[in-house]
């Protein structure tokens, strides 16, 4: 790969993750302070993502890939998703601002996969050379979190002109992209179906109930964390969040390794007693003398994400074998990001609101229940999952 192009798709790859950690992190703190917003709406933004991810195959599989270069196609939807960007700190009504997320977000979701495919289309030998590019996404997160708490901007609105700043610039930038011009009509379909065959195998179809489960507490991190940091009184939170996708991209090179020693049960199971211990840390730690519990919990997120999801994408694709791992991931994603987070955005949400008295969060039992959660989920898998270490192909 040639020098230049490896910058473009460097610089592509930090753009499209710095926008959406510049937005998604703190947009709970936001809607909480300026728009007075319920522990409802809060989850229900949320849930705009995950509505998208169930969307975006159709757009991705069943228009873009097909009729328009890949280059061309982000550039247009980060432009006017930029303009939404904006839109959403001029709102003050939470009805008007969820609909401006979900919209921005049924442009947003389909670019992943855009960005994904230019820089495979580039790629001589994507196994040793996406790594390599996708991690300057784990960069643009982390940057972005630093640049908020280092600018005072956690409770502000201008992290959306941020990430609209930022979006802005991609849009520009994907122009002079390399050309990745369209597939055309593909045998595959758009959601994967093609591995649904996968459910025959007991122990994978057990795996994948797991995941959608386990997205609940997820959604309580992602939805409610930032909230519960500014409520504590926690300073620069977004930088301290930040320490979550370091965890994320130091554990993630120990995955392949683990993955072979251990077999995928254990590194699930570890993953697992993570998001359990996560939320203990959340429920009884504080600001003055217990707030180690409260970093340690932000650090798990590697484990917590790493060892159940990436594994899990890792196990999906040896169960599927070569013919049919495309599917099976785009299945996985749409299962999980999808339905999982739609179902964990709205519940967290209500549950949020469940523990409010006179305005005021109950901290400590609302993260007591995604913990009781992952304690049903972690038993489910025990009883349930007998993959063996050696992984066949279902």
């Amino acid at each position: 790969m040639k020098p230049a192009v490896f910058t473009k798709l460097s610089l592509m790859m930090f753009l499209e993750y710095f926008i959406w950690g510049a937005w998604y992190v703190t947009m709970g703190t936001y809607m909480s302070k300026f728009l007075n917003a319920t522990g409802a709406q809060i989850g229900a933004a949320y849930s705009a993502l995950a509505i998208a991810t169930i969307i975006s195959p159709f757009f991705v599989g069943l228009i873009a890939d097909r009729f328009f270069s890949a280059q061309r196609i982000l550039g247009v939807l980060h432009l006017v998703g930029a303009a939404l960007l904006y839109m959403a700190t001029v709102v003050v009504n939470n009805s008007t601002f969820y609909w401006i997320i979900l919209f921005y977000s049924l442009l947003y979701m389909p670019t992943i996969a855009l960005s994904n495919s230019i820089a495979f289309g580039q790629m001589t030998d994507p196994g040793k050379q996406f790594p390599w590019i996708r991690v300057f996404g784990t960069v643009g997160w982390i940057l972005a979190g630093v640049l908020i708490s280092s600018l005072g901007l956690d409770t502000s609105a201008l992290t959306f002109k941020m990430a609209a700043i930022a979006s802005l610039t991609l849009g520009i930038v994907s122009f002079v992209l390399p050309n990745t011009p369209p597939k055309g009509k593909s045998s595959e379909s758009a959601l994967g179906t093609e591995a649904l065959v996968l459910f025959k195998d007991k122990s994978y179809l057990i795996f994948f109930i797991a995941a959608i489960l386990i997205c609940i507490p997820l959604s309580f991190y992602y939805g409610f964390a930032n909230v519960f940091f500014n409520d504590l009184g926690m300073n620069n939170v977004a930088f301290k969040m930040s320490f979550g996708q370091v965890s994320e991209g130091l554990f993630i090179l120990a995955i392949p390794f683990l993955f072979n020693q251990i077999g995928v049960k254990k590194m699930l199971l570890l993953g697992m007693v993570a998001w359990i211990l996560r939320y203990v840390f959340f429920a009884y730690g504080n600001i003055d003398t217990s707030i180690w519990m409260l970093y340690g919990g932000i650090v798990l997120h590697g484990v917590c994400y790493d060892f159940f999801f990436v594994a899990g994408y890792m196990y999906t694709e040896k169960k599927a074998g070569e013919k049919i791992k495309n599917a099976a991931q785009g299945l996985f994603t749409f299962a999980t990001y999808g339905v999982g987070m739609m179902i964990g955005t709205l519940f967290s949400g209500e549950t949020a609101d469940y523990y409010t008295i006179e305005g005021v969060y109950q901290w400590q039992s609302i993260w007591m229940v995604p913990a009781y959660i992952a304690v049903a989920v972690l038993i489910y898998f025990i009883l349930f999952f007998n993959e063996k270490k050696e992984i066949k192909v279902a």
